[in-house]
């Protein structure tokens, strides 16, 4: 193994990738394995570079040449050697004019493209994000000119200062500073170390337990929603009998349910759009057919209760129908592990490729696991298991109805599920905006999405509409009516914010977006700073958690157990404006620092 000559926290001079150029740059980590230094410019930008692309300061400092103390005639000689043969003085002297001319014509573009923040509708030929998780397209503005010859002009005139600059070198600079220099140096600045560094979720320990604990939440909650008395001073609950949790038709059932899906997701209806622009440049195609799978399932429902079936099954074996969908899970995670041994280093996860099996097992390998052009992860994500949810709060509508001999069901009940229908349908219809999310884009699929996919959305989200069959709660219409005009509130800060994240993402200059500002990154993207997102953070978040809120109103105010999806996902919304937060301000360096400030400006 080659000694290490850098230590971490030391400043040294780093390589620009695709230039000839070298910047000051502090030491922040070194891979033993890859033999790369991650180090950090003075923009922010983090890059994994190789130890010859990396010198000391001390190369760097002048010579104390012959010329400085030679003679007059000597230094006169000297540079005159450098002159290229039969060269006339006059046009040298008019070629240094020119460089001159150029060089502060770029200082005063930098000068006035700091002077104001640009709106989309001014930049109709850039591409900018609004959030981590998306991918930036061939952006050619000035902007990300603006960023890239800020610390380039730096380090010129240290060059300059200490003459390290070959004459010939002047025209590769010019190179440089072209659009299509630009856009490679944007796009190298996205390329980092291939393995993960930061791990997530306490470690391989915290990943270990949380493969236990998950499964275990799940039926314990539903375990108490069972119970006369679903007190959390009632715990445990009584087991039920190992042998009892298993059912072969059950799982039967389940299969046919998850590949039914599977079959609705292949039919060719609906549009076939392209995901974002991958590490590697590509695109992935996705069909847009949720919506479609829906209502085909949704007429399937229907001709059952035509013909009477009996859809009480589904809830006399609920708990069995969640072991089912659990080792199906857990099937399905041992199967993604295997098959990412074998994937191209370009298809893995860039946060679940720690080298550690348990980790990477649990967070996902690979990214965009795929069987031809059946995308198992983007399938998994809306189809059966968010349409599972409703079919499953429907069933608990009709229980409700059988066990308590009602001929309409409660009003508690038909709010829950008209609210999380409206949630699942808008999840739907607007189908196509999961493409630009972090589920999508960065997490690979693991145990954790697969588990979370098939059976904590199914089997947790549905947790009111489950307790309010053994524990029915009266509300007044004039309560009713108040819980309605909350939800309404959470949905349109939740759409419309989301609707800004998304149209901003495909399309900055939509005239419709021309009174959104942003403030540019180094990385070439974009950050709102008016709208719902100049507002606060996470503006989706926040109609997400009185969302939640007024769907677990209707359960009453007798036991706690159906707002634990109010809890968890204050939980997870900590979680995700932790890993935000830093994930941003690594990736957009003192623009993300900048952006409060910005914000609060407006």
């Amino acid at each position: 193994m080659p000694n290490r000559r850098f230590a971490d926290g030391e400043v040294v001079m780093g390589r620009w990738p695709g230039s000839v150029l070298y910047y000051e740059v502090q030491v922040t980590n070194y891979d033993d394995v890859t033999h790369l230094y991650t180090v950090k410019y003075k923009d922010g930008t983090e890059l994994a570079l190789k130890e010859s692309d990396i010198k000391s300061q001390s190369s760097f400092k002048p010579r104390k040449s012959q010329s400085s103390s030679s003679s007059p005639s000597r230094r006169s000689t000297s540079r005159s050697r450098s002159r290229s043969p039969g060269r006339p003085a006059k046009g040298r002297r008019r070629s240094s004019s020119q460089s001159r001319e150029r060089k502060d014509d770029k200082k005063k573009i930098i000068q006035e493209t700091n002077l104001a923040l640009l709106k989309p509708s001014e930049n109709n030929t850039r591409r900018y994000n609004g959030e981590p998780d998306s991918t930036e397209r061939n952006d050619t503005s000035s902007k990300i000119l603006e960023q890239k010859l800020k610390p380039d002009l730096e380090i010129e005139r240290v060059l300059d200062k200490y003459s390290l600059r070959p004459r010939e070198e002047e025209k590769k600079k010019e190179e440089i500073y072209s659009e299509k220099k630009v856009f490679e140096m944007v796009k190298t600045t996205e390329k980092v170390s291939s393995k993960t560094k930061e791990l997530e979720f306490g470690g391989r320990f915290g990943t270990f337990v949380l493969i236990f604990f998950l499964p275990a939440t799940v039926f314990y909650l539903l375990l108490m929603c069972e119970q006369d008395d679903p007190s959390l001073m009632n715990f445990p609950p009584p087991m039920p009998a190992l042998e009892s949790l298993w059912e072969a038709r059950v799982f039967g059932v389940f299969l046919l349910w998850f590949f039914l899906q599977a079959l609705f997701y292949l039919l060719p209806i609906g549009k076939v759009v392209e995901g974002l622009p991958l590490s590697n440049g590509t695109k992935l195609q996705y069909r847009i057919n949720g919506f479609y799978a829906f209502v085909l399932t949704a007429a399937i429902i229907g001709i059952l209760l035509y013909f009477q079936f009996e859809l009480h099954y589904l809830y006399e074996h609920f708990l069995q129908f969640a072991v089912s969908a659990a080792v199906f899970s857990m099937g399905l995670s041992i199967y993604l592990y295997i098959r990412s041994l074998k994937a191209p280093e370009e298809d893995l996860a860039p946060g679940g490729n720690s080298g550690y099996l348990v980790y990477d097992f649990f967070t996902g390998h690979e990214l965009n696991p795929r069987i031809g052009s059946f995308d198992l992860k983007y399938f998994c994500e809306l189809r059966p298991g968010l349409i599972g949810w409703v079919v499953i709060n429907l069933v608990m509508l009709l229980a409700e109805m059988k066990i308590h001999n009602q001929s309409m069901p409660s009003l508690s009940m038909i709010l829950v599920n008209s609210f999380q229908l409206l949630y699942v349908v808008d999840a739907l219809w607007n189908e196509e905006a999961v493409l630009t999310t972090m589920d999508i884009t960065h997490d690979g699929f693991g145990f954790m999405l697969a588990f979370g996919d098939l059976v904590w959305v199914p089997f947790v989200y549905s947790l009111q509409a489950f307790y309010l069959v053994g524990h029915p709660t009266a509300i007044s219409w004039p309560a009713a009516a108040a819980i309605i005009i909350l939800n309404g509130i959470g949905y349109y800060i939740f759409r419309s914010a989301n609707s800004q994240k998304n149209s901003f993402r495909r399309n900055p200059a939509d005239p419709k977006l021309a009174y959104l500002k942003f403030i540019p990154t180094a990385t070439g993207k974009g950050l709102l700073v008016t709208g719902w997102w100049g507002f606060v953070r996470h503006p989706n978040y926040l109609g997400d958690i009185i969302m939640a809120l007024a769907w677990s109103l209707p359960c009453g105010f007798n036991h706690i157990l159906p707002y634990f999806y109010v809890i968890y996902f204050i939980c997870l919304l900590v979680h995700r404006e932790a890993r935000d937060e830093h994930h941003c301000k690594k990736k957009y360096g003192l623009a993300w620092e900048r952006i409060l400030f910005v914000t609060l400006s407006y």
